[in-house]
């Protein structure tokens, strides 16, 4: 037997050993290492996005504040208690002296403020419309962390779509600059193609290069909602083809939306201040009751008094004071009832504007991409076949490419209209109750 044949099997033991270690510390190794970033889908984006916003909590908050403000306005106020010296003396052989005068006693007592019970309750009241005023303000803030976080998500979907067709594009692009080379240096072609084959190409870099900006921006714009940079799933597109809206019963829909119902407990605080200004226009009696102790000599005594303010001048201050309250509900009254307008009528135009685009996006996508297409084919055959020039396939197929990126663009634009349509109300399937 040779010295090699005894080598070999050696040499393949120690590969194989090799192997194995090596197989062993990857399997160790890999638990370690850092999962790919799942592609983030339209759901996922918008319950991280609930889940990290501090906005919520910060709502949570304002609601319990408002909550423990209602029961403790409810409340009587404070028994005050009071201590002193009646009718010290101040001059002769007694003065400053506390058992030598009949007339010195120490005082103690306390005073309690009677307040109506209409008050208590109108001012409970107020502090509970706040609560409620502070809960539809967190309905508002969640649809608005919904809305802006689909609009985000939307955005990255439609402009990576963008750099893919201008990345193909500049395959093309670069294809074309080879075949019209080599013509050249063939002495097939001139020298005129070539420099605007080179041209359109510097121009299709330049366009790719600011829609990759415009990708990178959209990305940084979701992330600051998710908290990852998790590439969006391009198979995740919702249903941007309905709208839970009635445009003959808008003006009803609306009425619920958040931002009215904040203006509505507005509205209703307004007139709990009303009611609480009509109570105030009858006073509050107050009751003391004072232990008073004299000299050892003499017997101690026990004082009783009730205090009722005098509401001398009502028509300058009580009745005023209703007036302005009075005032100040129609006020909440008509802010809510223009504003409630005003949302309708922008409500009607965004969906004029999503229909429209939904319309023209279909135009696009049977009629005029079609028939670019067909340009554009037409014209690299003619080109082939000696009947064109290759101005005309560069025009074709840069109207072929801006007709591509225009119809994206519109249906970037119908998906912001229909995130803005869809989230006028907040998805409460995504949203997560902090416990308070």
């Amino acid at each position: 037997m040779s010295l090699s044949h005894c080598v070999q099997p050696h040499a393949r033991a120690a590969r194989l050993r090799l192997w194995r270690k090596t197989a062993l510390a990857f399997a160790l190794a890999s638990p370690l290492l850092p999962a790919a970033a799942q592609p983030l889908t339209f759901d996922d984006a918008l319950r991280q996005a609930v889940t990290r916003s501090r906005q919520l909590p910060a709502q949570e908050q304002a609601v319990l504040a408002a909550q423990h403000m209602a029961v403790a306005a409810g409340q009587r106020p404070d028994p005050v208690l009071k201590a002193g010296i009646d009718n010290l003396p101040l001059a002769g052989h007694d003065r400053f002296t506390l058992n030598s005068d009949p007339m010195t006693m120490r005082r103690i007592g306390i005073a309690q403020e009677l307040t109506s019970a209409d008050k208590l309750r109108w001012r409970a009241a107020r502090q509970e419309r706040e609560a409620g005023k502070a809960q539809a303000q967190r309905q508002v803030a969640l649809a608005a962390i919904q809305r802006d976080t689909a609009i985000a998500w939307l955005n990255v979907y439609y402009r990576r779509q963008a750099t893919a067709v201008l990345a193909r594009q500049l395959v093309l692009a670069r294809q074309e600059i080879d075949a019209v080379d080599a013509a050249y240096r063939g002495g097939r072609g001139s020298q005129a193609d070539l420099l605007a084959a080179r041209a359109a190409l510097l121009t299709l870099e330049d366009r790719a290069s600011q829609a990759g900006s415009d990708l990178d921006v959209a990305v940084n714009a979701l992330a600051r909602r998710t908290g990852g940079d998790a590439d969006v799933a391009e198979s995740a597109l919702p249903d941007l083809e309905h709208i839970a809206l009635d445009p003959a019963t808008l003006d009803a829909q609306i009425a619920r939306r958040p931002q009215i119902a904040v203006l509505a407990r507005q509205e209703e605080a307004a007139q709990a201040e009303v009611q609480l200004a009509q109570a105030n226009r009858h006073a509050d009696w107050s009751v003391e009751v004072a232990f008073q102790q004299r000299g050892s000599a003499y017997a101690n005594m026990l004082s009783v008094g009730l205090s009722l303010p005098l509401q001398w001048d009502r028509p300058q201050r009580q009745d005023r004071e209703l007036a302005a309250k009075l005032a100040l509900a129609e006020q909440a009254r008509d802010e809510r009832e223009e504003a409630l307008r005003d949302d309708v009528a922008s409500t009607r135009a965004v969906y004029i504007a999503w229909r429209n685009g939904r319309e023209r996006g279909e135009r696009y996508a049977q009629q005029l991409l079609p028939v670019l297409q067909q340009r554009s084919a037409a014209a690299l055959a003619a080109y082939r076949g000696g009947k064109g020039t290759l101005a005309d396939v560069l025009a074709a197929r840069r109207g072929t490419l801006d007709a591509d990126l225009a119809w994206l663009q519109v249906q970037m634009d119908t998906a912001q209209r229909w995130a803005q349509l869809r989230f006028l109300f907040p998805d409460t399937q995504h949203d997560l109750e902090q416990p308070q």
